[in-house]
């Protein structure tokens, strides 16, 4: 098998998903009830954490990051054996810790998704070490081309960057509902409420992708002298929009250490 999942909660699902675009050669290990029956809608295999990492090639570590020990140090023996290429998610463990969790030297790479990967739209970091080559990153890059962007990033960062696009969806979908209630609350039918604002956020987006403007020009744009758009922007500064939106990040980042550190 070429890919194994130990964990297929939403992060770990929603990778394998978008994997199963490019490869049917997948393993699922996960005890929780429902797992079974996720990887057989996926076309995957499943079976247990030993089975798993002495098949597969490359290893998605997707448990939560106080698990991660624990489900490292018994699977030493296979992994110092197979040594396959390990994957981890686990938001503020560094591939040093990793790395003594599973006893012996492999090649890592550590990422940072997001679940709109299950749709490719998913924004990924990216880091490794030494005993990743080149030719197997390039392979890997490849086959998680229908995730969405991946971007490499010095390990020192990727916490911060976990914080802004790991943590950013439920962010998104928060400002997405309030819009969308603001709208209710002005008549509009809600469901053409949520339509319309998941479009225009989407929208906005993409011209920032694609446009090359700062954020600040794109706005600008919208706000003519004495219209609407402006009298809204002033009710979301006096409410403090901009510092609740930069608090939310670094209370993420900080977070994120402290995970690192359990």
């Amino acid at each position: 098998m070429k890919y194994g999942f130990i964990g297929c909660g939403n992060m770990g699902g929603a990778i394998a998903k978008a994997l199963c675009r490019q490869t049917a050669d997948i393993m699922i290990a996960d005890p929780s009830p429902n797992a079974k029956a996720a990887a057989e809608a996926l076309g995957a295999v499943y079976t247990d954490n030993e089975t798993l990492v002495a098949t597969c090639d490359r290893v998605f570590l997707a448990v939560k990051p106080h698990l991660m020990k624990g489900m490292l140090t018994p699977l030493a023996p296979i992994l110092a054996d197979k040594k396959p290429l390990l994957i981890t998610m686990a938001a503020g463990l560094e591939i040093a810790q990793i790395r003594g969790f599973a006893g012996c030297d492999l090649p890592i790479i550590r990422i940072m998704p997001n679940t709109s990967v299950s749709i490719g739209k998913g924004m990924i970091q990216y880091c490794r070490n030494g005993l990743v080559s080149d030719e197997t990153l390039a392979d890997w890059l490849s086959d998680m081309q229908d995730c969405g962007r991946l971007d490499e990033l010095e390990e020192r960062l990727i916490d911060a960057a976990s914080a802004l696009s790991g943590s950013g969806p439920a962010y998104m979908y928060m400002f997405l509902e309030a819009l969308a209630d603001g709208a209710v609350a002005c008549g509009i039918p809600r469901a053409k409420a949520y339509e319309y604002a998941a479009m225009t956020m989407a929208g906005a987006a993409e011209m920032v992708l694609t446009s090359g403007q700062h954020p600040g020009a794109l706005k600008d744009a919208v706000c003519s002298p004495g219209g609407s758009t402006i009298a809204g922007v002033r009710a979301l500064e006096q409410n403090g929009f901009r510092g609740a939106a930069m608090d939310c990040v670094m209370a993420g980042y900080l977070k994120n250490k402290e995970l690192g550190k359990q």
